[in-house]
């Protein structure tokens, strides 16, 4: 199945197929300017309601090769603190974490997942949303376009991403209880480094001061840009027995990106070692 043959993307709200078009143009600024101003931006009902559920059906008959990972970390996503920085700095603020990881050679060619994700004329319009000259797909094996499964008591620890200068998310099931997806703005410099004022703020986060986080809604079906590496996010515990299952899309900015076999091994399982 491909866009032609039957749409994914809700072009009625999002005419993003032509890149000529006005409405496009005018899409691009508005989200462009939301993700400059907020750090972040919602495009609710990005994704066709009837093709949601067909992609959660995709993802369920791949739930039980789905990987187990949980951690604990500090929220630049290292286990290990810094012995000269005071306890209560950051780097020694250490948080749970769990979740199941379904990689992308998980799903079969054709798939709805993987048309999604290889879609050009979605590919150049986020492109243009985040300022990039062009976007590039992976090379890798496991992380072009993967899905973090959330069940009871399942979340993502306060953090910062790690490389990538954008995050592209989109929810495909929400929890019944849970889950919310919480990020505080402007958390760091550009440069990964983080001045005093932004360390004041960052520690107050960690802290459980919700004076500058917000709440970002997500209904099934939402795409969500955000600067992950300059604001520091998490999801909250999932309540209830329906999983949260969200995709992460990975474009680059160069050709031919492969990822690092360790990052993939934590991630992703033993297997991706296996298969080197």
């Amino acid at each position: 199945m491909t866009q032609s043959q039957q749409p994914i993307v809700n072009l009625a709200a999002y005419p993003i197929a032509d890149k000529a078009a006005p409405a496009r143009a005018q899409t691009v600024e508005r989200f462009r300017s939301e993700l400059d101003s907020r750090q972040y931006c919602v495009l609710p009902g990005f994704v066709r309601p009837e093709m949601c559920a067909q992609l959660v059906n995709e993802v369920k008959q791949r739930l039980p090769d789905a990987y187990a990972n949980s951690s604990r970390r500090n929220c630049y996503l290292q286990r290990m603190g810094d012995s000269a920085m005071p306890d209560d700095h950051p780097s020694n603020t250490f948080f749970d974490a769990s979740y199941r990881m379904l990689a992308y050679d998980l799903f079969e060619e054709g798939s709805l997942l993987r048309s999604l994700y290889t879609w050009e004329p979605l590919r150049a319009f986020v492109a243009d949303i985040v300022g990039a000259q062009t976007l590039h797909l992976s090379e890798d094996p496991y992380q072009p376009a993967n899905v973090l499964c959330y069940g009871p008591g399942d979340r993502s620890a306060w953090h910062f991403d790690s490389t990538s200068a954008f995050t592209m998310t989109l929810m495909l099931q929400a929890a019944e209880a849970g889950g919310d997806f919480k990020i505080s703005p402007h958390t760091r410099n550009d440069d990964g480094q983080v001045d005093a004022g932004k360390l004041q703020k960052l520690r107050s986060v960690l802290n459980g001061d919700e004076t500058h986080v917000v709440t970002v809604p997500r209904e099934p079906g939402a795409l969500v840009i955000f600067r992950g590496c300059t604001s520091v996010h998490c999801v909250c515990p999932v309540e209830g027995a329906t999983d949260r299952l969200m995709a992460v899309f990975v474009y680059e900015d160069e050709p031919g990106v492969i990822g690092d076999p360790e990052v993939n091994l934590t991630v992703y399982g033993p297997r991706t070692a296996l298969a080197q």
